[in-house]
């Protein structure tokens, strides 16, 4: 075994390419793009480091090209779900006896292979698989995934340097980072390529095993970083990719007696049941389950009076429609003052007029489609309802085609109640919602802002007017988890913006920051005294004379 204390290469965010006209990225992904459209993949689950194959096939269609098949992916049962947890046990003790350094190894070699030669690969499949554009897969795909595993790697390596301060006379006082024990369960969403990859791999790195399950409709990339995780040395067993139907696979997780822990994205719906499955199993556990989730948001944006009308504006352009609104983090509710409101609206209305709307194969297009046909009929039926509203108006867009792909038009709609319920409700769609506040409100709109909804996940303060901005971080302290000043209230950055919220938003255990990864070990305090007592007595037990 090597000798060492070993400094890892220091994490640095990953550079953003931009993939502007005649560059040599553009050209890679165009190409990765074709060649993904030109064959249809045969995916299998990967258990035990072997590629089961089922016969009962699912297939992955384009959500902006639902004509168009990607492929087909392998359907699995409970006997899938029993084999992965198999697998991952028999892994377990090998995996987490292996130095840290050699672990480390593995996820940094991923990012490298995800930054160099899988780029184009799993940017393609996310354009594809998941209707992001250009710019969306590469900040998520590429940036945000690369950024998780080299972060981590680091956050791992100071998780480990942290030890008692104090050894007293004779002794030396050390700390462990164990691993669960156990296995780990990572049940991933849709919409980030760099979730579905962060939180299996995450709980990996810090030597647990893992049974990995994708949504459905991010199953095409999550093949991907399989791939690129085998490539890159990671030990079979150590991470078991499965697709079965949802309550399948958690009578057979959550009823397990090594279950040690879940690492959850998606809606608070699920995670409020997988809680409650959790806390009536309880006495079936060897150890009581880490729990960690991060959930749905309802996320604002609030002006105050002395904002820039345009930078409110771009704020809720970007905001509210960057991934037609699939964002945790989406801007899905906006107070406005009356007095900004004329120049936000027309600013807001100009530029949308702009948006171009298609698949993300042409790169001119802004908007591209949501995810899946019930995301759309749920989006349309809101949309339907507050058409016929008195107390809504469409200030932009509105509009909805199903024909070739899931497009829901970029929507505005300006309410004169603001628990109206588009104001409240989750949507996870590009639809935003205004209320114009009078300008003498700004005390009560606080208060608005802060009990609407059951979420806090993330959201935004404009102004120019410091002690607005004080007053609004102060009352909104328990609105967000992730707060912006005179920005947008999204794209967070891994080192930088540590993601998540509290309430009904999650745990907010912080993907993106050693918070997380603190959250997959158990510490053991170790004393060991080198010269150890040889008679029970105490020197108040001894007489006067």
């Amino acid at each position: 075994m090597l000798k060492g204390f070993f400094n890892v290469p220091e994490a640095v965010n990953e550079p953003v390419l931009n993939y502007g006209p005649r560059s040599v990225e553009r050209a890679a992904l165009k190409a990765a793009l074709a060649d993904a459209r030109s064959k249809q993949v045969d995916i299998p689950m990967y258990i035990g480091g072997k590629e089961v194959r089922t016969g009962k096939l699912m297939e992955l269609r384009p959500p902006h090209d639902h004509k168009h098949l990607l492929g087909t992916f392998h359907w699995g049962d409970k006997s899938h779900v029993t084999a992965a947890i198999d697998a991952a046990l028999a892994a377990k003790a090998d995996w987490e006896n292996l130095p840290w350094e050699q672990r480390a190894a593995i996820f940094l070699k991923a990012a490298d292979l995800v930054a160099g030669p899988y780029r184009a690969t799993i940017n393609a499949a996310t354009m594809l698989g998941q209707s992001k554009n250009a710019y969306q897969a590469e900040i998520d795909a590429a940036c945000e995934f690369i950024d998780f595993l080299r972060f981590n790697v680091q956050y791992m390596t100071e998780i480990y340097q942290q030890q008692p301060p104090v050894s007293g006379k004779g002794v030396w006082n050390r700390l462990e980072q164990r691993p669960l024990e156990g296995f780990v369960f990572a049940l991933t969403p849709f919409n980030f390529t760099a979730i579905a990859g962060n939180l299996p791999t995450s709980a990996a790195m810090m030597g647990n095993v893992v049974v990995w399950k994708p949504a459905d409709t991010q199953v095409y990339a999550a093949n991907v970083i399989m791939q690129i995780l085998i490539e890159a040395g990671l030990p079979a067993g150590v991470i078991n990719l499965i697709y079965a139907d949802g309550p399948e696979v958690g009578d057979v997780i959550f009823n397990h007696p090594d279950f040690a822990g879940i690492h959850f994205t998606g809606s608070t719906k699920v995670f409020q049941h997988i809680w409650q499955t959790i806390g009536t199993n309880i006495h079936k556990y060897k150890t009581y389950p880490r729990i960690v989730g991060e959930t749905g948001g309802k996320d604002f944006v609030l002006a105050h009076p002395s904002a820039n009308a345009d930078a409110v504006a771009v704020a809720l352009l970007r905001g509210a429609f960057e991934y037609q609104g699939q964002k945790c983090s989406a801007a899905s509710r906006a107070y406005i003052p009356a007095s900004l409101w004329p120049a936000v609206k027309e600013h807001v209305v100009r530029e949308m007029a702009t948006f171009k709307m298609g698949p993300t194969e042409d790169f001119e297009n802004f908007i591209n489609a949501v995810i899946s046909e019930a995301s759309f009929d749920k989006l349309a039926k809101y949309i339907d309802a507050a058409k016929a509203d008195d107390g809504v108006e469409v200030i932009a867009g509105g509009g909805y085609d199903k024909s070739q792909g899931w497009f829901i038009q970029p929507t505005v709609l300006q309410v004169q109640d603001p628990y109206y319920v588009t104001m409240c409700e989750e949507l996870f769609g590009p639809v935003l919602t205004v209320y114009v506040y009078d300008d003498s409100e700004w005390d009560n709109i606080l208060n608005i802002v802060d009990k609407t909804s059951i979420y806090a996940l993330t959201g935004a303060i404009l102004s120019q007017d410091r002690y607005a901005i004080t007053e609004a971080t102060t009352r909104l302290r328990n609105a967000a988890g992730n707060f912006y000043i005179n920005d947008k209230p999204t794209g967070a950055v891994v080192g930088q913006q540590p993601f998540g919220g509290a309430r009904g938003s999650g745990t907010n255990d912080k993907a993106g920051s050693m918070i997380n990864l603190l959250r997959w070990v158990s510490p053991r305090t170790i004393k060991e005294t080198f010269d150890s007592p040889k008679d029970y007595r105490y020197p108040f037990l001894q007489p006067e004379h």
